[in-house]
């Protein structure tokens, strides 16, 4: 049975059946009787997709750990609309809790989590977006300036530049080809910057703007989603690493303020073990299907320490300074305090 998105999302609303308190002689026991039910969104993944698992295991923890008092609906990629969409039913609390790739629409702000060439090796981002990273300090308060709790990042690897009948490795070579870009500021500059032509299009549009000619690849996502969705269109997979990919596990801070300290502890906690886990499988995950998609046909290509350096200088000449006009030259400051360093 079809529903409306309205429909759906008004018939799975957090409700709140009950609520007790046990208080103790000193008052320093609070349990909570009230029952939840939420929705979380994917805007990319199916349900046997990591990320689409791990979602699972984080609805799973939160119905485990409450005993069943708060449940978790999942919606999958494309079944409650496309990226923006869904983050603006977030920020309203029509969704609750949501996997994305956060939208600068709100807050410039949040171009941080995709400043290119920030960190050049899985070392540096873990020590950027871990759990006390200095990356996480920073997003943090920007999500909640626009209504959501920002649980942490949910790391998938080093994105690159896939593409059909012809690679490029340099800004020369990449001169006339089009590519998808996520329509998320600095993503579009940072691949015209390479030498790209890019194109910004909703990941639910870009197998058929491959297929039909639109662009000739896809740009920025971890090698995972051009094999798995894209390989009969694709051929070529440049590592080029210019962003560290990271979705953000959210929740709507209306939400998140209604609940009592015992359940909002429950459902953090759920999320630190989701992210913890992630951080471990992240590189591996990302090498098995390196090798998944080199033994199915597509090749694997590495730029040469030269190539990557010329688009490292490239890449930060071009944008950085754009990236300083949104989020201020206090915050760029701190930022290239702790940027990896070139080698």
């Amino acid at each position: 049975m079809n529903l409306s998105l309205k429909t759906l999302l008004k018939t799975t609303q957090v409700i709140t059946v009950s609520a007790a308190v046990t208080l103790t002689g000193t008052l320093d026991a609070l349990a909570s009787n009230d029952k939840y039910k939420f929705n979380l969104a994917l805007e990319s993944g199916d349900r046997d997709s990591a990320q689409g698992k791990s979602m699972q295991q984080w609805a799973n923890l939160i119905k485990e750990k409450s005993d069943g008092r708060m449940k978790v609906n999942i919606f999958y990629q494309g079944e409650l609309g496309g990226q923006q969409e869904m983050f603006d039913q977030l920020v309203k609390g029509n969704i609750q809790m949501m996997v994305t790739w956060p939208q600068t629409s709100y807050d410039e702000r949040l171009a941080v989590n995709y400043i290119p060439y920030l960190t050049l090796g899985w070392d540096d981002a873990l020590k950027a977006y871990g759990e006390n990273g200095w990356l996480k300090n920073i997003l943090g308060p920007v999500y909640a300036d626009i209504g959501l709790k920002y649980f942490g990042p949910y790391p998938e690897g080093f994105g690159g530049i896939a593409t059909k009948g012809k690679y490029a490795t340099s800004y020369e070579n990449a001169q006339g080809m089009k590519v998808r870009s996520a329509p998320v500021f600095p993503l579009p500059q940072t691949v015209q910057a390479m030498g790209f032509q890019a194109v910004p299009i909703d990941w639910a549009e870009v197998y058929t703007s491959i297929q039909t000619g639109v662009v000739d690849g896809d740009s920025s996502n971890v090698i995972y989603w051009d094999y798995e969705y894209f390989r009969d269109q694709l051929n070529y997979y440049v590592h080029s690493r210019h962003n560290f990919s990271s979705y953000a596990l959210l929740m709507n801070n209306d939400t998140w303020n209604e609940l009592d300290a015992e359940d909002q502890k429950i459902i953090a906690d759920a999320a630190q073990v989701v992210i913890n886990q992630q951080f471990k499988d992240a590189r591996a995950e990302d090498e098995k299907w390196i090798k998944a998609a080199q033994k199915a046909g597509m090749e694997y290509v590495e730029p040469s320490t030269a190539e990557m350096q010329a688009w490292v200088k490239r890449v930060r000449n071009d944008v950085w300074p754009l990236v300083e006009e949104k989020l201020g030259a206090e915050l760029m400051a701190r930022i290239r305090a702790n940027a990896s360093v070139p080698k």
